[in-house]
């Protein structure tokens, strides 16, 4: 299956890379998750409709179309770029449009991923490597706060993990790797992989 025809599939429009690069150090440029490694990652992980997924740097909102269509679960997408906000926005209303669905279950916020007001609902987070480790540290940190308010199942989705993400969850945090899922097609290539983490109590 290739981009085209998932977009198609989800009426959207999410291909194509950013152009340039961002003011700050701290952001990466975006970069939307293939939908084959998508397929990858859900063949083997599962969703339930009761989560609630939050994409830090979400983009134009492909992973929460993709996550909505297969499990019917609450999606949020958090994007600072204002006008991939807009086209997240736009698709969602192509989207809706096809499916027929309820408007309160998929989400977008143009903010900072770190102003991101974590809603204690929250319980499953996607990253593709979306900012620099000083950045990360400060969500997982927001995160922790909300547990702390509010205790629930927490799980992490990092896609093409950093080294710094890796060591600082393993080495400073409770969180626990639950699953590896390395995708066949990139053998070669050791950050071509899913890692999700659980955080132990």
């Amino acid at each position: 299956m290739n981009e085209q025809y998932y977009d198609a599939l989800l009426n959207i429009r999410t291909a194509g890379d950013q152009k340039g690069f961002n003011n700050s150090m701290h952001y990466h440029r975006y970069e939307p998750t293939p939908y084959r490694a998508l397929e990858t990652l859900f063949n083997s992980y599962e969703l339930k409709s009761s989560d609630r997924v939050v994409d830090f740097g979400c983009g134009k909102g492909r992973l929460n179309f993709y996550i909505h269509h297969l499990f019917q679960a609450t999606v949020v997408g958090i994007e600072m770029n204002e006008r991939f906000c807009k086209e997240a926005i736009e698709n969602r209303t192509r989207y809706l449009k096809k499916v027929k669905n309820r408007t309160d279950i998929i989400h977008f916020h143009c903010c900072l991923a770190e102003e991101y007001q974590i809603n204690p609902l929250d319980n499953r987070f996607y990253f593709f490597n979306p900012f620099s480790i000083q950045i990360f540290m400060q969500i997982i940190n927001n995160i922790l706060l909300s547990v702390e308010e509010f205790e629930r199942e927490i799980e992490l989705i990092l896609y093409y993990p950093s080294d710094d993400y890796h060591y600082f969850l393993e080495n400073q945090t409770s969180f626990e790797i639950k699953e590896e899922v390395i995708l066949p097609d990139y053998a070669h290539n050791p950050y071509e992989k899913f890692l999700i983490y659980r955080l132990v109590y």
